[in-house]
C-alpha cells in the first residue's frame, strides 16, 4: 500500500491541503485546536511526518507565566495549593507554562495590594486567595486596565474588574455542613461557626447558608454567635475550650475558616462527653484533617477538589490572555467533594 499523502491527511482532518502545509511547515499560523485535529488525524491514518507535525505543535505553543498568591506559607493547607497549582500549569497542554507562586504572611489589605500589584510585573496573568476589601479591589481593578487578568480562587472579590472565580458554590456548602448537624445528632441543642474573616466572601456565604438551613429546615436547633478566629488555630482552641466548658447543650460546630487544627487539639485535650458529642464539619480535606475524621474528632470535610480546580483555573487563566475574549466575569463552580471517617 502507498503511504498517505497531504491530500489524504487533509481529508482525514477535515481541512484543506494549505492547512495541512501550514501545520508541516509553520509558514503561517494555524489554531491549535485545528493542529491537534491534523496530528490525530495523522496518527490514525499512519501518516509519515506524524513526529515532524508534533514537533511542530509544541513548539508553535505560547510560553506564559502565571503567578499565584496564596496565604500564609507555613499552612500545609497552601503548600499543597502551591504544588498543585504549579503541577497543572507544567501539564497545561497548550502553553509552555511557568508557574511564580508567591504567600502572603501578613494578612492585612495593604500588604495584599502591594503583593497583587509585585506580583503583576512579574507574570502575564493572576490566580489569587484573599480578603474582599476596597484597596484590594482597587489594585485588581487597575490590572484589568492594564490587561492583567486577575482570577479568584476558592473566596471571591467584589472587584468589577476581576477575570473570574474559580470554587465552590459557597452557600451550598454552609446548608450542607448544617445538614450533617441536624441529621447526626440525636436531637437539638446550640450550634457554633467559626469564620476566620468577615472578610473572605466564601466564609460569609458559607455562614448564611449555614444560618439559613436551620432557619428552614432546623428551627429546634439554636444558633449561637458568630465566632471569629483570624485564621489562627491558637485562638479557634481557646475558643473551643472555652465553650466546651460553658455550653453543656454544645452539639455542634462548623469550622468555615482557619484553625480547625485548634478545635481538634481542644478536643482532644478534652475528651469528655461534651467533646466526643460534638459534631464537627470542617473544610479541605489535609493531613490534618484527615487525622481528624479517623481520630473521630471530625464528623465531615467539605473539600475542594484540588486537581479540579487547579487545571480549571489555569486553563481559565491562559483563555483570559486571548485579546478576543469577552469582558464578562467567568464563574466555574465546581463540585465539592465530601469525606467522613468511612471514606477517606
Amino acid at each position: 500500500m502507498s503511504r498517505p499523502t497531504i491530500a489524504d491527511l487533509a481529508k482525514a482532518a477535515n481541512v484543506g491541503v494549505s492547512t495541512v502545509d501550514r501545520v508541516l511547515n509553520g509558514r503561517d499560523p494555524v489554531r491549535p485546536q485545528t493542529a491537534e485535529r491534523v496530528l490525530l488525524a495523522a496518527e490514525k491514518i499512519g501518516f509519515h511526518g506524524v513526529t515532524a507535525i508534533r514537533r511542530r505543535i509544541e513548539s508553535d505553543k505560547p510560553v506564559i507565566k502565571l503567578g499565584f498568591l496564596l496565604k500564609q506559607s507555613h499552612r500545609k493547607l497552601y503548600q499543597m495549593w502551591a504544588d498543585v497549582l504549579t503541577k497543572a500549569v507544567e501539564l497545561y497542554p497548550e502553553a509552555h507554562g511557568r508557574a511564580i507562586v508567591r504567600f502572603m504572611d501578613d494578612l492585612s489589605p495593604a500588604k495584599a495590594a502591594e503583593a497583587i500589584l509585585a506580583l503583576s510585573r512579574e507574570v502575564d496573568a493572576i490566580g489569587m486567595i484573599t480578603s474582599d476589601h476596597p484597596q484590594v479591589n482597587h489594585a485588581v481593578d487597575g490590572l484589568e486596565a492594564e490587561g492583567i487578568p486577575v482570577f479568584t480562587m476558592i473566596s471571591d472579590l467584589s472587584a468589577p474588574g476581576r477575570a473570574g472565580y474559580v470554587g465552590n458554590d459557597c452557600v451550598k456548602k454552609g446548608r450542607t455542613a448544617a445538614w450533617f448537624i441536624d441529621n447526626v445528632n440525636p436531637k437539638p441543642g446550640k450550634v457554633a461557626v467559626f469564620v476566620g474573616s468577615h472578610r473572605y466572601l466564601a466564609q460569609e456565604l458559607c455562614e448564611i447558608g449555614f444560618r439559613s438551613y436551620f432557619r428552614e429546615s432546623a428551627p429546634d436547633f439554636q444558633m449561637m454567635e458568630t465566632m471569629g478566629t483570624q485564621e489562627e488555630p491558637e485562638l479557634a482552641y481557646e475558643l473551643t475550650r472555652k465553650l466546651l466548658r460553658s455550653e453543656p447543650d454544645w452539639v455542634g460546630l462548623y469550622v468555615a475558616g482557619g484553625g480547625v487544627t485548634g478545635v481538634m487539639r481542644a478536643l482532644r485535650e478534652d475528651g469528655g462527653p461534651a467533646a466526643k458529642r460534638l459534631m464537627v464539619a470542617a473544610h479541605e480535606l489535609t493531613n490534618e484533617t484527615r487525622t481528624g475524621l479517623a481520630e473521630g474528632l471530625i464528623k465531615v470535610v467539605l473539600s475542594h477538589p484540588p486537581r479540579l480546580l487547579a487545571e480549571t483555573l489555569v486553563r481559565a487563566m491562559a483563555e483570559a490572555l486571548d485579546t478576543h475574549r469577552t469582558p464578562q466575569v467567568s464563574q466555574h463552580i465546581l463540585p465539592f467533594e465530601i469525606y467522613t471517617a468511612a471514606n477517606i
